[in-house]
């Protein structure tokens, strides 16, 4: 346990600080056990693939178009589904967390 006494870093203080307000809110912290902590990391794994292939695909893509509409098409096509993954893993996450 570090000595009460030593000056504290503004990590540490912040942390600190972070804590009193969740206790004040009412959240409490639950550990993450070995098997959440793998699922997690599978899913993550898993999106990450899916989201390199998405900008594989994307810039392939790109490099076909001959208009500046079809390439700003593509662009917020690229947005909209890196956003979907990104939420997606987000949730499936978070689930794996809660235990459900």
């Amino acid at each position: 346990m570090p000595d009460d006494s030593a000056p504290k870093s503004a990590y540490e203080i912040a942390m600190e600080r972070l804590r009193k307000s969740d206790e004040a809110a009412g959240v409490t912290r639950t550990s993450v056990t070995d098997e959440q902590k793998s699922a997690i990391a599978e899913v993550r794994n898993f999106y990450e693939a899916k989201l390199a292939e998405q900008q594989v695909l994307h810039e392939s893509a790109i490099r076909k178009v001959t208009t500046l509409e079809q390439k700003e098409a593509l662009e917020q096509e690229y947005r909209r589904e890196r956003e979907r993954l990104t939420s997606e893993r987000d949730r499936k996450i978070e689930k794996i967390r809660r235990g459900t």
